[in-house]
């Protein structure tokens, strides 16, 4: 607990000083807020669920970071559609998306849009933004509302997490998609994903929103946000697309091995 409210503090401390924030600093913060929500969310601790997603994520990020991060990346065992990062380096995946994603470059782009964001540095870029004001929103009032019952250990938790776990605007949920585009395409695999996975879920929106609701409660997405990424796919050369990777045996059995998992606590819940 001491080490969580020493993150509330330099979060604290840097807002109101109006300091930029460090990529150490940024590292530092990620791993602190990392600890809490593994031990708010449900992680999946399979083994080999962990290895693949670490792999595929890996095979992105290495492409993306420029900054020598080091990368994690985690499954959430909740049946919701919902991704997820924080700063330094984390990246959530809900179980429910990668379960009704149709090929693995989908999950991939997921993947991608989320590295953006940290490679962006769009929630520390909101932290330095909000000089002076409360940044003391306990992690555990987002990701999990139930910890707020206590206002004893939701003071002693605070971590700075407004700017962190805030929606993202528009503006910079469109900059991850454009760069996860780049990313998983550096990265050898169909960036076609992204906008298939967009669609997938404005269709789902339509005939089960329940499943779908903490994906658009946090990620603003409409159609334009598909023509975007279709308009930056269409400028790839078509036998460069035909030659990446949309779907492969290892993916298939990632997914499969999910699928064989418990079912997912229903009130497992995350968000950013």
């Amino acid at each position: 607990m001491r080490r969580f409210l020493a993150g509330g503090v330099l979060a604290m401390t840097l807002a109101t000083t109006g300091c930029a924030v460090s990529t150490q600093q940024e590292v530092e913060m990620g791993a602190q807020y990392a600890m809490q929500i593994n031990q708010q969310l449900p992680i999946v601790t399979d083994p080999e669920v962990n290895r693949y997603i670490n792999v595929l994520g890996d095979s992105i990020a290495r492409v993306a970071d420029s900054r020598n991060l080091e990368w994690h990346f985690y499954v959430v065992n909740s049946p919701e559609v919902n991704a997820f990062a924080v700063p330094g380096g984390y990246v959530y995946i809900n179980r429910g998306l990668i379960e009704r994603a149709q090929n693995m470059s989908q999950v991939a782009g997921v993947l991608g849009h989320e590295i953006g964001h940290v490679t962006q540095r769009h929630s520390v870029k909101q932290m330095e933004k909000q000089q002076g004001a409360n940044l003391g929103l306990s992690v555990g009032c987002v990701l999990m509302p139930s910890v707020c019952g206590n206002q004893a250990g939701a003071a002693a938790i605070q971590l700075g997490a407004g700017a962190v776990f805030a929606n993202f605007s528009r503006k910079d949920e469109t900059e991850a998609d454009q760069v996860g585009v780049v990313y998983v395409t550096r990265a050898g695999i169909d960036p076609r994903g992204i906008p298939q996975m967009f669609q997938i879920l404005l269709d789902e929106r339509q005939t089960r929103p329940a499943g779908v609701e903490a994906w658009f409660a946090t990620h603003p997405l409409e159609e334009d946000r598909i023509r975007a990424t279709e308009a930056t796919i269409a400028k790839i050369d078509q036998a460069r697309l035909n030659q990446l990777t949309r779907e492969t045996n290892n993916f298939r059995t990632f997914q499969a091995r999910i699928r064989s998992l418990p079912a997912a606590p229903q009130q497992a819940r995350s968000g950013r």
